[in-house]
């Protein structure tokens, strides 16, 4: 079975998996922790919605694609609700509703039509150019960079979101901002490999199951990011042998590990008591 990996397109589908997973299920652990999940998709989905434009207006799908995130992640990182009636993700939510529906409004009117939606949504793995991969690895390893570089100040961050101190963070917060960015340009150009669904998936099962698992913070990133490695390696495991879609069957190998990470943790809570 493993040998399959030694066709090219199989192997870089591979690549691109963990390259995605290492650093989203990172990325993962703030956006669980500061309460924040829906980020991911509406970032995804104006992602999604700037290559439905180009599209549209017949322009570079890449460059207007790393606009409209790059423009998301700048005014999603303004949003700090002091009203204890609402939450983030509510307007985080409406953001990603009204991007969906542009998103599809444009692909409709685009040459090839509604048949695009399958592909936005799960992305092609299978077909990922190696010049697109290289390019993915250059930006996620500065973003891993600066990420471990500056670690206490984005951990500082999220746990203030944790502990409801977020009026702290003020209006404009650099680390904030940062942080943002890292989310666009790490999103931009996985949903173009992965698609909407998968990214989203590397950025919450993982963590979710890994704060089921452990504690300190450490702990949980690495737990993250072993699983997010098992569940793209186990989804194109999963899609070759049974011939189905990539993404779709990363996202349902990575939703049986925490199905079991759930089965875990109730175990272990019940032994306790």
């Amino acid at each position: 079975m493993l040998d399959m990996f030694t066709q090219d397109f199989i192997f870089n589908a591979l690549k691109v998996s963990i390259i995605m997973g290492l650093l989203l299920s990172y990325l993962g652990v703030h956006v669980v922790g500061r309460g924040i999940v829906f980020v991911d998709l509406a970032l995804g989905q104006i992602s999604m919605l700037g290559v439905a434009f180009a599209g549209f207006i017949e322009k570079d799908a890449t460059l207007v694609s790393i606009i409209f995130t790059m423009g998301g992640a700048f005014l999603l990182s303004f949003i700090n609700i002091t009203d204890k009636r609402l939450k983030q993700e509510a307007i985080i939510g409406i953001i990603y509703a009204v991007a969906s529906a542009a998103t599809v409004l444009f692909i409709a009117k685009t040459p090839h039509g509604e048949s695009d939606i399958s592909e936005v949504l799960f992305g092609s793995l299978f077909t990922v150019a190696p010049d697109q991969i290289l390019h993915m690895a250059i930006v996620f390893g500065i973003i891993g960079i600066v990420q471990a570089i500056f670690h206490k100040k984005f951990f500082h961050l999220t746990e203030m979101f944790e502990q409801r101190e977020n009026e702290k963070v003020g209006v404009f917060n650099l680390w904030n901002f940062l942080f943002y960015l890292s989310i666009g340009l790490s999103i931009v150009l996985a949903v173009r490999a992965g698609g909407v669904i998968p990214v989203f998936s590397y950025l919450i099962i993982p963590s979710v199951s890994a704060i089921m698992l452990a504690k300190s913070n450490w702990s949980v990133v690495l737990i993250a990011m072993v699983i997010s490695v098992l569940g793209g390696f186990g989804g194109l495991m999963f899609a070759l042998h049974f011939d189905f879609p990539a993404g779709s069957s990363i996202v349902a190998i990575l939703g049986t590990i925490f199905v079991l990470v759930s089965i875990i943790r109730f175990a272990k809570g019940t032994l306790h008591k």
